[in-house]
């Protein structure tokens, strides 16, 4: 087992040093030692981060996680993104009424899923940092000017200060409204799109795929985790 160094004593804890020795010794299955192999420290409980850049399975969550300030933090290996759309046109059958966006089951995915029972909420598997992309193709048939304006909800709770008002002004105006913002979400909570016009005469327009173009969606969502 030479090259492979028993993990030295951290502070004053002896307890701790020998939950470190215990989990190195049985990390190292003799096979794997031979083949230049060596398992990462499984945590048993109890380990804490007293130094940056100490890496080890976290085998409760099933991913791995590196000491930083004291804290262990999760190296995310794959999931945490969603690609959603809408490829129906939707409508409101009230004026001044917020409808919740219910999306396609999303063509690419991974620990992001629209609940099995209530599809117009989209759940996150794990906890992180998310970039959010949101775009609606805006349609009026009104005359007059028609308001629209679209906001997300986390767990049923509008969240403040995110609202997009977006206007149309003619009868056939049409336009693509966007926004990208950072969301912090915890593993098992869920999001939803919501929207609200100020005319029936107005709603999110897909358009069917023509000779030289794919179909485009009335309503898209593009989700990635940037970090834990």
């Amino acid at each position: 087992m030479s090259g492979y160094l028993v993990p030295a004593p951290q502070g004053k804890s002896y307890d701790q040093w020998s939950r470190d020795i215990y989990t190195y010794l049985r990390s190292q299955d003799a096979n794997s030692v031979n083949a230049k192999t060596v398992l990462m420290q499984h945590q048993i409980g109890g380990e804490k981060a007293t130094t940056d850049g100490l890496l080890m399975w976290d085998g409760a969550n099933g991913y791995p996680v590196v000491s930083k300030s004291g804290v262990w933090r999760q190296l995310p290996l794959a999931d945490g993104y969603a690609l959603l759309n809408q490829d129906a046109t939707i409508t409101a059958a009230l004026a001044d009424t917020a409808y919740k966006i219910q999306f396609d089951t999303p063509a690419m995915a991974g620990g992001i899923s629209l609940d099995a029972t209530f599809p117009t909420r989209i759940v996150f598997a794990e906890t992180g940092i998310y970039l959010l992309g949101f775009s609606a193709q805006i349609t009026s048939t009104n005359a007059s000017s028609v308001e629209f304006r679209f906001w997300p909800a986390i767990n049923g709770t509008n969240v403040a200060g995110t609202t997009i008002v977006a206007s149309l002004k003619n009868n056939g105006d049409t336009t693509v409204v966007s926004r990208t913002a950072l969301f912090s979400m915890t593993a098992g909570d869920y999001l939803e799109v919501e929207w609200a016009t100020t005319s029936t005469s107005s709603y999110l327009e897909a358009h069917a795929a023509t000779g030289y173009a794919p179909a485009s969606p009335s309503a898209t969502l593009s989700i990635t985790r940037l970090r834990q």
